[in-house]
């Protein structure tokens, strides 16, 4: 008698909690970006310390592109210089670092204010802007703005083109006095990618997201129905600097410098290689796509060096395999990996339910 009883109870709590998950998308991000770290933190302390520079790298690159594939993908906006906005960053990170040891978080958080500040204005003019002329200006940014180290005027300050050198603040004490620095800056850098991709899960579906939406469909369209076409370009540029900002102050710290010479335009291309490879509009196709980024060179380099090829043919595989791959994913998977991985999930879906 009891368990009749007791058991419409659970049966309203199950539902209720099934109610919850499909109806709030903050607790549905929440969960999984609490199973990210988790699954983050057994990989980390799985990897030896080369491994864990490698998923450092992975995962500020990762921010960088995520933040690049919400203002293509989302708000439909073409750029081709995000490796500037990654330089300003890394460079606010090395100043603050090298004339005072200031807290990790508040150099981060720094990085991403002035990048933001930045790409709002940048917004400003792409705002103005249109097709291969925003595509043409962001090149021009690219190119332009970390040979600004190099200047004259700002050499004392920024180092020429030698770049600064940073000291990477140690690990915690309470960690032990052998705990490699490797794993502790790749934590850094994983709870940064699972926080960032968490706040972009919910700014993506948030009015802001939508609005961008709106804009990338039909700007008349937008404009009709009271959105601010300007306003939500430039917002959506802010924050995608943002994000790059954050990358840039994680390279800084993970790499012990900030130098024109990484920050060349093949980073712009290789970001919006790793968005297009993962899928625009896609979070979980930015991580893909830095993954490849940052893996097949090394992988390319020691495939060349077991086929013994020659020194001509040896330097031009990693673009070789980049081609390869690029053609490969967009004839099997035209929306980027995370489309193929979608469409996988849905045929072994109907596979169960047969």
């Amino acid at each position: 008698m009891t368990a009749a009883i007791e058991r419409p109870g659970g049966a309203r709590q199950g539902n209720a909690v099934a109610r919850l998950w499909r109806e709030s998308t903050l607790v549905r991000h929440l969960v999984w970006s609490l199973l990210g770290l988790l699954g983050y933190y057994v990989l980390s302390v799985s990897l030896d310390a080369f491994a864990n520079l490698q998923l450092a790298q992975i995962a500020y690159l990762a921010i960088a592109t995520a933040g690049l594939t919400v203002l293509s993908g989302l708000s439909g906006q073409i750029s081709l210089g995000h490796g500037a906005f990654v330089a300003v960053g890394a460079y606010t990170s090395a100043l603050l670092l090298q004339h005072q040891q200031w807290p990790t978080a508040v150099v981060l958080v720094a990085a991403v204010v002035v990048t933001a500040a930045l790409g709002a204005l940048v917004g400003v003019a792409a705002a103005r802007l249109r097709g291969p002329y925003l595509a043409g200006a962001t090149l021009a940014l690219a190119v332009g703005l970390p040979a600004l180290a190099d200047y004259h005027g700002l050499r004392a300050v920024l180092g020429g083109a030698n770049g600064l050198i940073v000291t990477s603040p140690p690990p915690p004490a309470a960690l032990g006095e052998s705990f490699p620095v490797e794993r502790w800056q790749s934590w850094i850098a994983g709870l940064c990618l699972v926080v960032t991709l968490f706040l972009l899960a919910n700014l993506i579906r948030s009015p802001l997201g939508r609005a961008m939406r709106y804009v990338r469909e039909d700007e008349d369209a937008a404009a009709l129905s009271g959105v601010s076409v300007a306003r939500t370009q430039i917002l959506a540029f802010s924050v995608s600097a943002g994000c790059a900002g954050l990358a840039g102050g994680l390279f800084a710290l993970v790499n012990n410098l900030a130098a024109p010479g990484a920050f060349t335009l093949t980073l712009s291309l290789s970001l919006l290689t790793a968005a297009v490879l993962g899928g625009l509009g896609s979070l979980a196709g930015a991580v893909y796509g830095a993954v490849i980024v940052t893996l097949l060179p090394n992988w390319s380099t020691e495939l060349a060096q077991a086929a013994n090829l020659p020194r001509e043919i040896y330097a031009n595989v990693p673009l070789v395999l980049y081609g390869v791959v690029l053609m490969v994913v967009i004839v099997l998977f035209p929306g980027g990996i995370q489309s193929g991985v979608r469409r996988v999930g849905r045929l072994l879906r109907t596979a169960v339910r047969r």
